[in-house]
């Protein structure tokens, strides 16, 4: 048998990342033979580290912060998901060529909707934040069909340029932080408010009895975001574990033709986080 296939994730910083523990445990479930790495690249770096991995043999790539730009430009082909993201999370070599892909937005949704039984079609949605993890979500979100889909950030003119870049798409306009006007059927904090156990500056009335909140973000306890819905008498909560496995389920499959299965990471993973 010869060496196994190379994949790895490119970051900065990096060290935290779970990807290797996540896509370690694919492989075994699913029969695999593969290495994952993690690499720390820092800004201004990725092509030279891009150019690296692929002489080395490397098979695959996931893309965190601060890259996906970069892997955006440096893909030869894109999926639609990636293209009307605007960003890749996912490089796959295909023959001589890598294909960018973005699984961030459908790792979220299988997590809202398969995993925690959140209805997004015909709901009014807030979704905080303008930035990379906000339009990585953005299209997977309109394809749910909601009744409204607002995005909310502190910079209220990158709210409205990305809603405006999605108009054709679906109900989706842009607001400053502070005109998020609710209650919300389902709130989305695509900030990094939560890294730094902060909260965006919403309107108290953006959350009621009936709302779900999710912070793609997530720790080893409650983040921020959640305990702030909490105290507001949100339905329920969650953090983004499940969206950072599923996204990571999609690009193994992209990878090796197989989806794992997820249910049995995820609680592992969990348990993992709790410490």
């Amino acid at each position: 048998m010869g060496a196994p296939d190379r994949y790895a994730v490119f970051g900065h910083p990096v060290a935290h990342s779970r990807s290797p523990w996540i896509h370690a445990r694919f492989a075994a479930l699913t029969g695999q033979s593969l290495s994952y790495g993690a690499r720390d690249v820092p800004p201004g770096g990725f092509d030279a580290a891009l150019a690296e991995f692929l002489a080395e043999g490397g098979k695959g790539l996931n893309i965190t912060v601060p890259h996906k730009l970069a892997a955006f430009a440096a893909a030869e082909r894109l999926t639609p998901r990636a293209r009307r993201a605007g960003a890749v999370n996912t490089l796959a070599v295909q023959g001589a060529g890598l294909l960018g892909d973005n699984t961030d937005g459908a790792g979220l949704l299988r997590d809202l909707q398969d995993n925690l039984g959140v209805v997004v079609a015909a709901r009014r949605v807030l979704l905080i934040g303008a930035g990379g993890a906000a339009r990585g979500a953005l299209p997977a979100l309109l394809d749910a069909r909601p009744r409204e889909l607002l995005i909310a950030n502190r910079d209220a003119g990158k709210a409205v340029a990305l809603a405006t870049a999605f108009a054709a798409e679906g109900p989706v306009t842009g607001t400053g932080l502070e005109a998020a006007r609710g209650p919300f059927e389902l709130v989305i904090n695509a900030t990094s408010a939560s890294l730094s156990d902060a909260v965006p500056a919403l309107p108290g009335d953006a959350v009621g009895p009936a709302t779900f909140c999710y912070d793609m973000a997530y720790g080893s306890a409650p983040t921020a975001f959640m305990r702030w819905a909490t105290e507001r008498g949100a339905a329920g909560v969650a953090d983004g574990i499940g969206m950072l496995v599923e996204q990571a389920a999609e690009s193994f499959a992209l990878w090796r033709g197989v989806r794992p299965p997820t249910a049995q990471v995820l609680a592992a993973l969990r348990e993992l986080i709790a410490g």
